[in-house]
């Protein structure tokens, strides 16, 4: 079965249990999404495409006036989510914009790819922050009752990565931001010096 990249993360995260779309989107926004991002407008029309196709069911579970539906893994579901896991990955992508500007800094605005590096170095110092406060909080819980809630040790083994792949981003970037200015200082003294 083809899934949608969107289709893979709403598998994963019925795996561990029934989920309504907006608890989909709520964990989505505190874990995968440092490595793999789901909007509303990506996870509600996908849940009503994998129900037609038979892999998760809803159930009514409304309070009140505020409608809410809970969906869970069908036996084919979890097939699907099962053979998705075994099969290499298909896709290693990388979106960084500040990638995406300094590659082009020397074509628009030269003297601008050093600041370029230092805000993208200031940036993966805060998400190394971010990421290591969700691994403090998990730490300091402790592992609280039951499998719903526990974090399991590919989540954790993704979260070390983000830390550590962010602290090195941080430093990278620092590292490139000399380097850009050396350069630059350079190419300033020898066109002083003509």
């Amino acid at each position: 079965m083809n899934l949608s990249a969107t289709a893979k993360v709403i598998l994963g995260m019925l795996a561990a249990r029934p989920r309504s779309g907006y608890e989909i989107k709520q964990l989505v926004d505190k874990s995968a999404r440092f490595f793999w991002a789901a909007s509303y407008g990506q996870i509600y029309p996908e849940l009503k495409k994998l129900e037609n196709q038979g892999l998760i069911s809803g159930d009514d579970s409304s309070r009140g006036a505020r409608q809410r539906t809970t969906f869970k893994l069908t036996a084919e579901g979890r097939r699907a989510a099962r053979e998705w896991i075994a099969q290499p990955p298909e896709v290693l992508e990388t979106r960084d914009e500040a990638l995406l500007k300094l590659f082009f800094a020397g074509s628009i605005e030269p003297g601008r790819a050093a600041e370029i590096a230092r805000e993208r170095a200031a940036i993966s110092r805060e998400k190394a922050e971010e990421l290591r406060a969700i691994w403090d909080a998990v730490d300091r819980a402790g592992q609280p009752e039951g499998p719903a809630s526990d974090p399991d040790l590919g989540s954790m083994t993704v979260l070390r990565y983000g830390i550590e792949m962010s602290e090195w981003a941080a430093e990278w970037f620092e590292r490139a931001a000399e380097d850009l200015e050396r350069v630059r200082a350079g190419a300033v003294v020898a066109a002083g010096g003509r």
